[in-house]
């Protein structure tokens, strides 16, 4: 049985979570329509994936398998991604037929996110070499025994419909869907705490 040991990431780790990260959505429905061109989306995904979920790093919640065979990027109640970056990402890289879906898009996420305090999860995912042997499933258990232990909600997007059932077996839950015209659709689910 392989043992998958998760930790905090520290900065020390922040390129290898990043770059966990980019091999993993390199085939995202949602990652891939907004850049579909892949030197673009090679060249811009890990500054996405720093403006999204960055900001946990300092509070211990990033996490990485040993290895770096996955990783998950969470930010705490009260820590929010860098929106000025992201939106600059967005306008320079997203192809302009896109633009105005995207932005929609992002308009949907922030009507769909708790107002209550919650643990974020924006970016999750598994280096392809290694997908299949349980590293997603370690990342959210270890993630979610703290929201369990704090007694705190858990909230994301699924960008990717083959990980919703991933997500339904820890206990989150479907509460609508994101699509704005050629887009693929986002799933938001919240899981409360047990």
């Amino acid at each position: 049985m392989l043992t998958l040991d998760v930790h905090s990431a520290t900065e020390r780790d922040r390129h290898t979570v990043i770059g966990v990260i980019t091999l993993a959505f390199a085939s995202d429905p949602m990652a891939r329509w907004a850049f579909p061109d892949p030197a673009t989306y090679l060249a811009v995904m890990p500054h996405v994936a720093a403006a999204f979920g960055g900001n946990g790093f300092p509070h211990g919640a990033a996490h990485l398998i040993d290895g770096g065979m996955g990783a998950a990027m969470w930010l705490p109640p009260g820590v929010a991604p860098d929106d000025e970056r992201l939106m600059s990402l967005t306008n320079e890289n997203v192809p302009e037929d896109r633009l105005a879906d995207m932005m929609q898009v992002f308009e949907q996420m922030d009507r769909f996110h708790p107002t209550d305090p919650c643990w974020y999860l924006p970016l999750i995912g598994v280096d392809p070499a290694h997908q299949g042997r349980g590293c997603g499933s370690a990342l959210l258990r270890y993630a979610l025994a703290r929201c369990d232990r704090d007694g705190m909600p858990a909230y994301l997007e699924s960008s990717n419909p083959r990980n919703v059932p991933l997500y339904l077996r820890h206990g989150f839950e479907i509460i609508g869907n994101i699509q704005v015209g050629s887009s693929p659709t986002l799933v938001p689910m919240l899981r409360r705490p047990r």
